[in-house]
């Protein structure tokens, strides 16, 4: 008797213009996925960055709902205390949740949020959020000594991809990539599944250290570097470890391929809280003489109105009486005073003076329902082409060096989905209207687990 499977292959950041375009033709193991399935764009979440894109995926449920909006959120209105959005900020049942439930086996390796892991039917190894292989990362706990064994210790991530080591950051992504596919293929043939599902986050570290080597439009591009074909290479190994895992499956398996956002080139940064400080919405203590960090203990927050926090989007939050300890902003104007702020924000250019095309949104309106502390604004500058940074003592509002190491992309707000069934007949579709809620009614459908009424995605049909 066939039994139905479901293979998800989730690579982190996996870029749709370089997998249908560019590089089709250099990844045959995608290629024939694509011609025999249907692919296409995959919208990601607002924000698109891997917390919470990901769990936003795996649970059907957008940002707001999951009440998380990045990887460090505030815990409350006060203005210290954060909270890291690990597996225990996860709060609504994921696939393997509703299919431990329905009896079905699991296997869940590395996917974002899963640290610390949880109990589930099968086995589960936590994600990039793991400290240390110290750690007790597996479901259950002796699993991790089995790997050890039978594969080699687990690579939870590179040690550091925002590094001028080029030559080592390279090294060290394909060692992850060839340790977690080995271990990929130890899982397959040894443990029982009905649902098999990892995230690779290899493409991810290797798009934000080589990006201006690879693409002609990026600023700091040089044809002819030594790095030209880093990338392309790394798609291609990718793509021959894809095809190990093709021929370990049945012709009842469904087979994703998934990523939670795409890549791009980044043209540079805006110095946030330096625009803020010159627009008169920021205050501090003590100007620094040189690029550092704002530190909460140098605001003058009887005299600040507004902060934000830098990283792939930014992040603006108000200081409002009644809310925040020493709130400026009457509640009364909240909403005129927000909207005067987009208005400026969307207003901001280049040192050349042409508008960016910054986009801002508003959670309230982003969201069916808001939980937890949401940022009151949600910045793509530039459309993701520039990032947030949150230094101050910046000599201008922009700046052309990451302020946390080298890092010449960003993320974009489609990631890519391939989707393989043996059992339709038809391939090489061309679908772009999926958003990355649709995957998780996908895998439950196929394995015959009711759907339930709150997921707000739909069945990739």
């Amino acid at each position: 008797m066939n039994h139905k499977r479901v293979l998800v292959i989730g690579l982190d950041c996996f870029t749709p213009q370089f997998v249908f375009d560019q590089w089709k033709d250099d990844l045959p193991n995608l290629k024939k996925l694509m011609d025999s399935g249907t692919y296409g764009l995959l919208e990601s979440t607002i924000p698109a960055i891997t917390v919470p894109a990901w769990q936003s995926m795996m649970t059907s449920k957008n940002p707001g709902k999951l009440g998380f909006y990045g990887f460090r959120n505030r815990a409350n209105h006060s203005y210290d205390e954060m909270f890291y959005a690990n597996s225990l900020a996860v709060k609504e049942p994921t696939v393997w949740d509703l299919l431990s439930k329905a009896g079905k086996q699991s296997v869940v390796m590395s996917v974002p949020q899963t640290y610390p892991p949880k109990p589930i039917e099968g086995c589960l190894i936590g994600c990039f959020l793991t400290p240390d292989t110290d750690s007790e990362f597996t479901y259950p706990a002796e699993l991790k000594k089995e790997l050890w064994d039978n594969v080699g210790e687990y690579i939870i991530d590179v040690k550091d991809f925002r590094t001028d080591d080029k030559v080592n950051l390279i090294r060290q992504i394909w060692q992850m990539t060839a340790r977690r596919f080995a271990t990929v293929r130890y899982l397959m043939d040894e443990k029982p599944w009905d649902f098999f599902m990892f995230v690779e986050m290899g493409p991810d570290r290797i798009h934000h250290g080589m990006w201006k080597y690879v693409d002609p439009e990026h600023p700091k591009y040089e044809k002819g570097n030594r790095f030209e074909g880093s990338i392309l290479n790394y798609y291609k190994y990718l793509d021959e470890e894809i095809g190990t895992l093709l021929g370990k499956v049945g012709d009842e398996t469904l087979i994703l391929v998934v990523s939670d956002h795409g890549a791009k080139k980044m043209d540079g940064g805006i110095n946030f809280n330096d625009w803020l400080i010159r627009e008169g919405y920021l205050t501090v203590k003590e100007m620094p003489s040189e690029p550092k960090s704002l530190k909460n203990d140098n605001i003058d927050w009887s005299k600040t109105s507004v902060w934000g926090s830098g990283g792939y989007y930014g992040r603006l939050f108000l200081n409002v009486k009644g809310r925040e300890p020493e709130g400026q902003i009457d509640p009364a104007d909240y909403d005129l005073f927000r909207d005067e702020l987009i208005q400026k924000i969307e207003a901001l250019t280049d040192p050349d003076g042409n508008n960016i095309g910054t986009k801002v949104f508003k959670p309230e309106e982003t969201y069916p329902v808001v939980n937890g502390i949401a940022p009151d604004l949600i910045v793509y500058f530039g459309d993701l082409n520039w990032r947030s940074l949150g230094s101050i003592g910046n000599p201008t509002i922009w700046s052309f060096e990451n302020d946390t190491g080298p890092d010449d992309a960003n993320h974009a707000q489609h990631g890519l989905f391939i989707k393989h069934d043996p059992s339709d007949p038809g391939g090489g579709r061309r679908y772009d209207d999926a958003h990355l809620m649709d995957i998780a009614p996908t895998v439950l459908d196929h394995l015959g687990v009711q759907v339930p009424e709150d997921f707000e995605g739909k069945i990739i049909k």
